[in-house]
């Protein structure tokens, strides 16, 4: 590992640190806004490394760095260390539109943090861009060791062939490697990565002579084409799960991933492509969250020695490792992205009515003014708040279920991480 890969490690942990310090920023701004009462807002857990005070609130730094908090005084009604004084400004005193937007305040900093991020990748960070691949002579990336002749999805992910056993693939066969540019397909110029592509499926199972240039050198090759199954092109699946046997055509593959270009989207369009962004970023992040039952026992699999499903979740230590590795590589609008994704996802995360989470507070205190509206219809007293302490058993039932769940993928990830091919 590069020193590179270090510098990402540490500029992708200061950023993740950053999101989670404006978290609880967010959640003290909009308390003072509405006159709440803040007395404390920290970075990191454990021992205080140093602190000052600012009008009534302490700010500091702790010791252990894996999140911040804040401290607004009575945030429940069952909080007992509310001075008389602070009574009126206790935040369940407040009103309920008040308390929900304090609290969603947490979530609305990272998705407006991940909003502002992508669309600063897209303005002013090369991406790569596939749409424009057919726009440059299609060059080889990377060449695929083997070739599956069968499309087979197992516990949900694709089965791919060994190298040491497999059929090698035409590319291998041919003597392809990265850099290669590939000129002409049995005698036909090609221009662009679709028209090439289109040659190579049409000859599967033929004999094709690949023309192609190797550091300005012209060079030929000839080798058999072969036939496997793959997804049809105009397919619109999302995950290999939703495969259908009407997804799937038998085509010539040869066995190669194409360098794709980039580009800078510029200030103006970054704006509409941060729009579609955000819509998936928000799909995604629903159905990754949908899926994680399921991926549970790919972790446990990847923790005994077998091999890391890439679409399993990861640890906070794991997205810093692969951050560096997208720095350690140039991919600074990839790493960007990432750390995108992680903000949307504990954004929207954060929000599951769930105590302790953030939706846990705002689902109580809705369920508060639905009940005494329906208690009202009903000619009945008023319930009250509802008792907190009487919460405590199933909301340690979530915090072990989240505890067990975290370091399940922190082991993972130390044991069997996910790295990039």
């Amino acid at each position: 590992m590069s020193w590179m890969f270090w510098v990402g490690v540490l500029v992708f942990a200061i950023g993740l640190i950053i999101s989670l310090a404006l978290h609880e920023a967010g959640h003290m701004w909009s308390a003072q806004a509405f006159k709440m009462k803040v007395t404390r807002f920290f970075i990191g857990f454990g021992p205080t490394l140093f602190s000052f005070r600012r009008g009534e609130i302490e700010y500091g730094v702790k010791a252990i760095p894996a999140g911040a908090f804040v401290k607004i005084v009575g945030m429940v009604p069952q909080d007992d260390d509310v001075a008389p004084e602070d009574e009126p400004r206790a935040m369940w005193r407040q009103a309920l539109w008040k308390r929900t937007i304090v609290m969603g305040a947490g979530s609305a900093m990272h998705f407006a943090l991940g909003t502002v991020l992508l669309w600063g990748t897209f303005a002013f960070i090369p991406f790569s861009d596939p749409a424009r691949a057919d726009e440059v002579r299609p060059e080889v990336a990377a060449v695929t060791q083997c070739t599956t002749p069968k499309l087979e999805v197992r516990d949900g992910r694709q089965v791919l062939c060994d190298p040491a056993t497999g059929t090698p693939s035409a590319a291998k066969q041919a003597g392809l490697q990265p850099g290669d540019v590939i000129t002409a397909v049995n005698g036909t110029p090609v221009t662009g990565w679709g028209q090439m592509s289109e040659l190579i499926r049409a000859a599967g199972g033929r004999s094709t002579t690949l023309a192609f240039e190797r550091g300005g050198v012209a060079q030929t090759a000839t080798v058999t084409i072969p036939l496997a199954e793959r997804v049809k092109q105009d397919s619109d699946v999302r995950t290999v799960e939703d495969i259908t046997p009407d997804d799937i055509e038998t085509v010539g593959v040869l066995g190669i991933s194409p360098v794709i270009p980039k580009t800078v989207a510029g200030p103006a369009a970054a704006f509409g492509l941060t729009y579609h962004g955000v819509i998936d970023m928000v799909v995604n992040t629903f159905e990754s969250l949908r899926r994680i039952p399921e991926k549970i026992p790919l972790l446990w699999a990847a923790i005994v020695g077998e091999e890391r499903d890439p679409e399993t979740p990861i640890s906070v230590l794991g997205a810093t490792r692969l951050g560096g590795e997208l720095v350690e590589r140039q991919e600074y609008a990839v790493a960007l992205r990432l750390l995108v994704v992680l903000n949307f996802f504990i954004g929207i995360f954060n929000l599951l009515p769930l105590l302790p989470l953030d939706g846990g507070h705002i689902a109580i205190a809705w369920f508060e003014r639905i009940r005494s509206w329906i208690y009202a219809r009903l000619g009945r007293p008023d319930p009250g708040r509802v008792d907190y302490f009487k919460l405590m058993p199933l909301t340690y039932v979530v915090i072990l279920i989240f505890g067990a769940f975290t370091l399940l993928t922190l082991t993972a990830d130390i044991v069997n991480p996910i790295t990039l091919n």
